[in-house]
C-alpha cells in the first residue's frame, strides 16, 4: 500500500464558512459530503484523503478520486436504472446506472482487510450503498456476486461551474432479482430497462435537455457495455469472465466534452 498523506491546503484551495458552496443543499446530503474518500494517481496509487466536498469542486480542479460504478442486472436480462434525487449535490436528478458512489477511506473500502485488495474494498462500497441508496437488504449480494470488469478514469463537470467528478471508477456487473426500497433522499425513481429502451433513453436525452443521463453512465455503456450485455443475456455471468480487463485504467479523457479511449494504463 502506497504511504497516505493528506495534501497541503496551501495547494488544494478549501471553500469557508461565508462563502460555503453547501450554504442552502439539502442537511443530509451536504453531512454526508464530510465524508473522506481516496484519492488516487491515474495509475491508481492511493496518494491521499480528501473530504467528498473538497474533492468535488472544481476550484479545486477536481482532484482524481476513486470510484465506482455498479450496473445490476434482474433475472430477465434487465438493467437496473436510478434517477439521483433533485437533493444530490452533484448531478441532481440525472438517470444513471443502478449504484455510483466511492469507497471510503477506511480499512474496509481500502481493501487493506483484503491483503491489499482495492478491487473487494470497492465492493465493499458498491454493496454498502446499495443498500444506503436503493435498500438493498443486507445478504441479498455478496463480494463474490459482483464481477469486476475494468477501471475507466474521466472528468466531468456539473454544469453548474461549482461541482463535477473526476475518478477511477471501478465497473461493476452483477445479476440478481432484489428488493428494492430507494431512499427519497437519494433515489427520486427507478427503472428497469431492455436494451431497446437505453438506446431510446440515449436518444431522448440527445434531443431534449429534460431528459439528463449522468456522463460517466453513457460512456462505459457506449464504450464497453453492450458487449458485456450481450454476453450476460447468452450467458449469464460466467459469460463475462472472458471479457474482463481488470488490470487496465482506460484513461477516456473529459467526459463531458469528448469522452474519448486514448490510452490505457
Amino acid at each position: 500500500m502506497n504511504k497516505t498523506f493528506m495534501p497541503s491546503t496551501s495547494r488544494l484551495s478549501m471553500s469557508t464558512s461565508a462563502s460555503d458552496v453547501l450554504v442552502g443543499k439539502d442537511e443530509t446530503q451536504a453531512q454526508l459530503m464530510s465524508e473522506e474518500i481516496i484519492l488516487v494517481s491515474p495509475a491508481d496509487a492511493v496518494i491521499g484523503k480528501m473530504s467528498k466536498k473538497d474533492s468535488h469542486l472544481v476550484s479545486n480542479n477536481l482532484p482524481l478520486h476513486r470510484a465506482f460504478s455498479l450496473f445490476l442486472f434482474d433475472s430477465a436480462g434487465r438493467m437496473l436504472l436510478q434517477r439521483r434525487a433533485a437533493e444530490k449535490v452533484t448531478f441532481p436528478s440525472y438517470w444513471t446506472n443502478t449504484v455510483c458512489s466511492h469507497p471510503l477511506h477506511n480499512a474496509a473500502e481500502l481493501g487493506e482487510e483484503d491483503g491489499d485488495d482495492s478491487v473487494v474494498g470497492a465492493k465493499r462500497a458498491a454493496i454498502r450503498k446499495l443498500g444506503h441508496e436503493l435498500g438493498v437488504k443486507e445478504g441479498s449480494l455478496g463480494i463474490a456476486d459482483l464481477t469486476f470488469m475494468t477501471r475507466v478514469h474521466y472528468r466531468a463537470e456539473n454544469g453548474d461551474g461549482v461541482w463535477g467528478e473526476h475518478e477511477v471508477d471501478y465497473v461493476f456487473v452483477a445479476q440478481r432479482d432484489v428488493e428494492l426500497r430507494p431512499e427519497p433522499n437519494e433515489v427520486s425513481d427507478v427503472r428497469y430497462v431492455d436494451q431497446k429502451e437505453l438506446k431510446e433513453l440515449f436518444a431522448e436525452a440527445e434531443k431534449s435537455e429534460g431528459t439528463l443521463l449522468t456522463p460517466w453512465f453513457q460512456h462505459i455503456v457506449n464504450g464497453f457495455g453492450w458487449p458485456w450485455w450481450d454476453s450476460l443475456l447468452e450467458k449469464g455471468p460466467p459469460g463475462l469472465e472472458g471479457l474482463r480487463d481488470p488490470h487496465t485504467v482506460h484513461h477516456m479523457g473529459d467526459c463531458g466534452v469528448h469522452c474519448s479511449l486514448p490510452h490505457d494504463t
